[in-house]
């Protein structure tokens, strides 16, 4: 296991003031098209930085992303851990008391995404995060 990537949830009104901070600091960001969750993603994959905003509008697809502004304001919003299997992760972290609050599984051509984000444990906000490529 080893640290993949932290995500910084931002209200959508700072998202482009945020991105041209990290941008003046060398980072170059892909922009990924989530319109399922209602979200507007930047990620510089070798930085290790992402920058995640609800869309407005979006309604209940973005509701944990604009549940977690409302609640704790902009910040960490979850540190992304690669791995190889989530599963085994998620079993040793239900021993400790942690609750799986979202998951996914997605195909993106001959990708495939595992990836399981835990509620805070001990404060921390885990996400275990397990890919794959097809040849």
């Amino acid at each position: 296991m080893k640290l993949h990537h932290v995500v910084f949830c931002l209200h959508h009104r700072n998202l482009a003031r945020a991105a041209e901070l990290w941008r003046e600091l060398g980072l170059t960001f892909a922009e990924i098209d989530l319109p399922d969750l209602g979200i507007q993603v930047l990620i510089d994959w070798n930085a290790g930085i992402e920058l995640v905003s609800p869309v407005p509008g979006t309604g209940q697809s973005a509701a944990a992303f604009t549940t977690f502004l409302e609640t704790r304001g902009e910040g960490v919003y979850s540190v992304v851990m690669a791995i190889d299997e989530v599963g085994d992760a998620v079993s040793v972290a239900d021993r400790y008391g942690a609750q799986v609050e979202y998951s996914q599984h997605r195909q993106h051509g001959s990708l495939t995404i595992d990836e399981v984000m835990l509620a805070p444990v001990h404060g921390m906000p885990i996400t275990f995060l397990s890919t794959a490529e097809r040849t």
